[in-house]
C-alpha cells in the first residue's frame, strides 16, 4: 500500500474518521466532531440502530454522519465500501472487532487500502497464540508480569489457565489450578460440560496474582514525542459481578446452579494513588521504547506505538509497598469511555477528555503541521 499516494489524493482539510459500529466507535466519533472532523460508522446489520438512528448525527445532536450497513463487519473490505471511504478522505478507527470478527486480519493488513490511525500490524500481538505475543513484548520491554509456566508439570502454586469459551473463542473461560491433576481434571470437566475450547490444553498457564485490578490508559503522541496517562478504569464482568455481590453462603448455593462467567460487559473509571503514577508512566515508557525497536515483520512501518493503549493489570502489595503486575496489553483505543471520568488528563490538558477526543486532538495537529503521515499506517 502506497501511503504517500494515498494521503496526496486527500483533501485534508475534509477529513473523515471511520469506525467500525462497536467497542468505542461513539468515543472515537464524538472525539472526532469535537475538532470539526466528519464521522462515518461501518455497522452490521441488525446492530445499526444505535448508529443510524439514536446518535445519528441531527442539528446539534448526535455524533455518527454517515452510516453504512454490511451483513458483517469485514464489509469495510469490500471494494466498494473502501472505495467510498477514500472518496471521503477517511483516516480509520480501530479497535478490538477487527480481531473477533474479521476470519483472516492479514486481510486488514494486506488489503485494506484505507490509512488507519496507528500501527494495523501490532494488534496481532494482543493475540496469545502469536509467535511474538504480548508476553514477549513486556518481557522484552522489562515490565513485570506474572510467572508463565511453560507446560501443566510445572505447576507448583495456584494458578489461572487463561482458557477461552467454547462458543465464544474471544471471550474468557478462565480457571484456577493448583497442580497438574487439577489442571486436567477442571479443563476435561469444562471441556465435557461445553464451557471451554476444546484446545484449553494449549492455554496459557499463568501465576494467580492477587490484588486490585487496574487498567492503566495510554496515549503516545510522536506528534509531541510525549506520553500521556489518559485515565484509569477497571472492567466489570458477568456473571463474575453477580457473584461478588452475593454473601458467601449464597455464593456456594449459586454456583452449583449457575455457572461463573467473565464476559467482559462494561468498565468502572477508578483513580490511583499519586505514589503509584510514577511507576505506572515507567511502564508506559518502557513498552513505547520496546514498540521502537521490534523488527520489520512485526512493523514494517518502522513507527512503533501510535496513539492510544492499554497495560492492564493489577496492583499488588508486596513487603510493605505497592508494585504494578501486567496481565494484558491492548494496542489500540480501550473499549471504555469512562476513562474521561479520571482526572489525569485534566491534569494535563486543563480539562479531562476522552481517547476519541484525544485522536481527535492528534489527527488534527498532525494536519495542521503536514505530518499526518507520521500518525497512520
Amino acid at each position: 500500500m502506497d501511503l504517500s499516494k494515498i494521503l496526496s489524493a486527500y483533501d485534508q482539510s475534509k477529513l473523515t474518521v471511520g469506525v467500525l459500529g462497536g467497542h468505542s466507535a461513539l468515543d472515537v466519533c464524538h472525539g472526532a466532531k469535537q475538532f470539526g472532523f466528519s464521522t462515518v460508522c461501518i455497522a452490521k446489520k441488525g446492530r445499526e440502530k444505535t448508529f443510524s438512528q439514536y446518535y445519528k448525527s441531527r442539528g446539534d445532536l448526535g455524533c455518527i454522519d454517515e452510516v453504512i450497513v454490511k451483513s458483517s463487519f469485514d464489509g469495510v473490505l469490500d471494494e466498494d465500501v473502501q472505495k467510498k471511504l477514500k472518496e471521503m478522505n477517511t483516516i480509520f478507527i480501530h479497535n478490538r472487532y477487527f480481531w473477533v470478527y474479521f476470519d483472516d486480519f492479514s486481510k486488514v493488513e494486506n488489503d485494506f487500502y484505507v490509512p488507519i490511525f496507528g500501527s494495523r500490524t501490532l494488534l496481532k500481538i494482543e493475540e496469545r497464540d502469536q509467535p511474538y505475543n504480548q508476553y514477549h513484548l513486556l518481557q522484552d520491554a522489562g515490565i513485570r508480569t506474572p510467572k508463565i509456566f511453560a507446560s501443566a508439570d510445572a505447576i507448583d502454586q495456584l494458578c489461572i489457565v487463561k482458557a477461552a469459551e467454547a462458543t465464544r473463542s474471544y471471550e474468557r473461560a478462565f480457571f484456577l489450578v493448583k497442580n497438574k491433576e487439577e489442571w486436567e481434571s477442571k479443563g476435561s470437566a469444562l471441556e465435557a460440560e461445553g464451557k471451554v475450547s476444546a484446545n484449553w490444553r494449549e492455554a496459557t498457564i499463568e501465576e494467580f496474582v492477587v490484588g486490585a485490578p487496574v487498567n492503566f490508559n495510554y496515549f503516545y503522541s510522536p506528534i509531541t514525542g510525549e506520553l500521556e496517562l489518559m485515565g484509569t478504569d477497571t472492567r466489570r464482568q458477568t456473571n463474575l459481578d453477580g457473584f461478588l455481590r452475593m454473601t458467601a453462603d449464597q455464593q456456594v448455593d449459586a454456583i452449583k446452579e449457575v455457572p461463573l462467567k467473565m464476559i467482559e460487559t462494561g468498565h468502572i473509571a477508578c483513580t490511583v494513588k499519586e505514589s503509584i503514577l510514577e511507576k505506572a508512566f515507567d511502564l508506559g515508557e518502557k513498552f513505547v521504547a520496546q514498540c521502537k525497536k521490534l523488527p520489520s515483520d512485526l512493523d514494517p512501518s518502522g513507527k512503533g506505538m501510535i496513539g492510544p493503549f492499554a497495560l492492564q493489570g493489577a496492583v499488588v502489595a508486596e513487603d510493605g509497598k505497592e508494585d504494578i503486575v501486567i496481565f494484558d496489553v491492548s494496542f489500540r483505543i480501550p473499549g471504555s469511555p469512562g476513562v474521561r471520568s479520571t482526572p489525569y488528563s485534566g491534569y494535563l490538558h486543563g480539562e479531562s477528555m476522552s481517547v476519541g477526543e484525544r485522536i481527535g486532538m492528534e489527527i488534527k495537529s498532525a494536519v495542521e503541521q503536514g505530518r499526518l503521515e507520521e500518525v497512520v499506517t
